[in-house]
């Protein structure tokens, strides 16, 4: 059996001289579970936005040197990140948890609810932690008292990531995962491997929901503008239509990944969200404007569909004596979970969520700058319901939206599971 070392909260004895069994990792996480609720319900009635995480980051850093650890803040504009050594060698494990809250209004009746606003944009809005970032940085949290009481039975060491404007930063800043590489974040402290997970109401509470491999997709916006030349709507011939050239151009663009990508390597979409152009009726403009996103799970896909939709654009737009200007604006790459080190850590998520309660699930467009640091070490990603039980998944509120809620029960597993995620990977790659 494998020998797992587990304190109690920091302060405390450990459980005797041997190894703990799993009726002292219920304890422990007993004894943790009660501070993870209480900081994700204060983090949760007292959201920022991205890159102005700056009281939340107060919160975190306190904690963590509360702990004994070396804390190093502002990275990334306002980052929090901390690494505690372990008593023996081995490697360093890295944890994420990403700090931004969303623009929204919160509908749901809690005692804690988010009544915070703040301005977006330059429009006054409410923010709330509609997707659950507030329960990463609650279970984060835990993580790391339950992994600071034990630092000298450690076999490597463990860097703690508190990552903020995971949702994109404001326009005209940088921030996020690439943000912190950027910076030399993982130059710095070199992780072997890099760890993160997200809650989801599309699962039952405490459900675990994992795929090795291309698990979300990259997420790229694209612009166009399409030059005609402006006449009366009566005489189309007197000028060149942009509007009607943009009609085509939606309709040749959907060609791309039905006729010209190898879609049974990975699937791909191509999908216009904006089209503006004109004043009124009887005026065919001189431009037309069109916004849209691509979504792909494979890196070399996406470089194919860059590629040709500037080419079917521009020869659309040509074919009709109009001309077309296209902008891509790269996002986030493919989150890909290592393999072998998915196969690896199944065992672990089992243990701490139950056999039964570890899923294999589908791809997913959403996309996620996790697959930064996943690009820079290899790195596994994976999801935590939080829908109560009783309720069905498939219709709750998604993240994202005003109604978004958490059940806590499922805060113990995601504790559970990122802390033993570190010791296990420690234990079986340290030195003996």
């Amino acid at each position: 059996m494998k020998r797992v070392f587990l304190p109690f909260a920091l302060g405390t004895a450990l459980l005797g001289a041997g190894p703990a069994t799993a009726a002292d990792v219920d304890q422990l996480l007993n004894n943790t579970q009660s501070k993870v609720i209480e900081w994700r319900r204060h983090i949760h009635r007292n959201p920022e936005l991205g890159n102005r995480e700056f009281e939340t980051a107060k919160y975190i850093a306190s904690h963590l040197k509360s702990l004994g650890m070396a804390v190093e803040t502002g990275v990334a504009h306002t980052g929090v990140v901390a690494l505690l050594k372990g008593g023996k060698p081995g490697p360093t494990v890295a944890l994420r948890a990403d700090m931004d809250a969303l623009p929204v209004s919160e509908r749901v009746d809690l005692p804690f609810a988010s009544k915070a606003k703040t301005t977006y944009n330059g429009e006054e809005v409410g923010v709330m932690h509609a997707c659950g970032h507030d329960t990463h940085v609650a279970m984060l949290m835990g993580a790391a008292e339950v992994l600071a009481g034990m630092r000298e039975q450690l076999h490597g060491n463990v860097l703690f990531v508190f990552q903020p404007a995971e949702e994109g930063a404001p326009d005209g800043e940088e921030g996020g995962a690439e943000l912190m590489l950027k910076e030399g974040l993982f130059k710095k402290y070199k992780p072997d491997v890099a760890f993160g997970q997200h809650v989801t109401s599309n699962l039952p509470a405490g459900v675990i929901g994992y795929r090795s491999g291309p698990l979300m997709a990259s997420s790229d916006e694209f612009r166009i503008t399409v030059h005609g030349r402006q006449t009366h709507g009566s005489r189309p011939w007197g000028g060149v239509d942009p509007i009607t050239t943009a009609a085509q151009i939606v309709l040749g663009t959907q060609t791309i990944i039905s006729r010209q990508i190898d879609i049974t390597r990975e699937p791909a979409v191509v999908s216009f969200g904006k089209i503006d152009g004109g004043v009124r009726n009887n005026i065919i403009p001189d431009s037309v404007f069109m916004n849209g996103t691509i979504r792909n799970f494979d890196m070399d896909n996406r470089r194919q569909i860059f590629e040709k939709l500037q080419t079917t654009v521009k020869h659309i737009a040509e074919s009709a004596g109009a001309r077309a200007e296209v902008e891509i604006l790269e996002g986030y790459p493919v989150t890909v979970n290592d393999p072998a080190l998915t196969q690896a850590v199944l065992p672990t998520l089992r243990a701490a969520a139950g056999g039964k309660r570890v899923i294999e699930v589908p791809k997913i467009t959403g996309a996620e700058d996790f697959s930064y640091f996943a690009n820079a070490v290899p790195g596994f990603y994976y999801f935590l319901g939080v829908t109560p039980a009783g309720e069905d998944a498939a219709t709750a509120a998604s993240n994202h939206s005003p109604e978004f809620y958490v059940d806590e029960s499922a805060l113990k597993v995601g504790t559970r599971a990122i802390t033993q995620l570190a010791l296990d990977y420690m234990d079986n790659h340290g030195t003996q």
